[in-house]
């Protein structure tokens, strides 16, 4: 029975890490692709509207 004990922990975490690979895999693409992307888009358009105005008044 030690062998049972001492495989339980490496056998748990893999089927928790399997499961996890599996969630991340799901969620790329899809819907939840085109609303990640729109949301950089959004973020992206953000950073370069502050960054111009700063960047005309140092030069």
């Amino acid at each position: 029975m030690d062998y049972v004990s001492a495989l339980l922990p490496p056998v748990v975490m893999a089927v928790f890490f399997i499961g996890l690979i599996r969630v991340i895999v799901k969620t790329q693409g899809g819907s939840n692709k085109a609303k990640e992307d729109a949301a950089v888009d959004a973020a992206l358009a953000r950073a370069e509207s502050t960054r111009q105005p700063s960047a005309k008044t140092e030069a």
